[in-house]
């Protein structure tokens, strides 16, 4: 596995659909021009240019553990500002999904010997809060997988609350100039799901 398998991977790309696809990869050397922006787990199970069938240049992507939007965060900052302002992207998304390890160890409070990841999750206690608040996670197996899939959801709602704490975004909403919309992947059926619409785009 390892780099091995990466480079292997990369030989077969580059034989059958770059090689079939030339003129689209070559296009793509004059610049990026996204049609949506996305926000989502790390999970290596919920890659988005697979479960939305896009090609290289149709998102704009950035991944983290959980899809977690922390108030006043660089990283997210840098590319909200760069897709909203210089790709001019009208669509930014949060997307959160099934069986999520980060919201399983933020439902579990126990940190064991990890540094980060505690002080990352955080930004997501207030989902946890929401979710508890209706009752504790069930024993019943069934019954639980419901609990967490709640979980990841209202998480999904939480990080689109933070991301109005942007400038940026909330500037761009209010103009009616970006859809802040909210999906759910369901690894159990390959579907997504609307958590969220959002604001439609004013008509220009």
């Amino acid at each position: 596995m390892g780099i091995e398998k990466l480079m292997e991977g990369n030989q077969t790309f580059v034989e059958n659909e770059y090689a079939e696809n030339i003129e689209y990869y070559k296009a793509l050397l004059k610049g990026q021009n996204p049609h949506v922006m996305m926000i989502g787990c790390c999970d290596s199970r919920v890659a988005p240019e697979i479960t939305c069938h896009a090609k290289p240049g149709e998102i704009f992507v950035h991944r983290n553990i959980g899809n977690i939007v922390p108030p006043g965060d660089w990283n997210i900052g840098t590319f909200l500002e760069y897709g909203i302002r210089h790709l001019k992207v009208n669509t930014l998304v949060v997307c959160g999904h099934e069986e999520c390890g980060a919201m399983k160890a933020l439902a579990s409070k126990k940190s064991g010997d990890d540094v980060l990841i505690p002080g990352w999750l955080r930004h997501a206690h207030t989902a946890l809060h929401a979710v508890e608040s209706k009752g504790e996670k069930p024993a019943d197996p069934e019954e639980a997988r419901k609990w967490q899939s709640e979980l990841e959801i209202e998480n999904v709602k939480l990080q689109l609350a933070n991301l109005r704490t942007y400038s940026v975004v909330k500037d761009a909403e209010d103009a009616g100039k970006l859809r802040v919309v909210g999906l759910y992947y369901r690894l159990s059926t390959a579907q997504l799901e609307v958590v969220d619409p959002g604001k439609p785009l004013k008509q220009e």
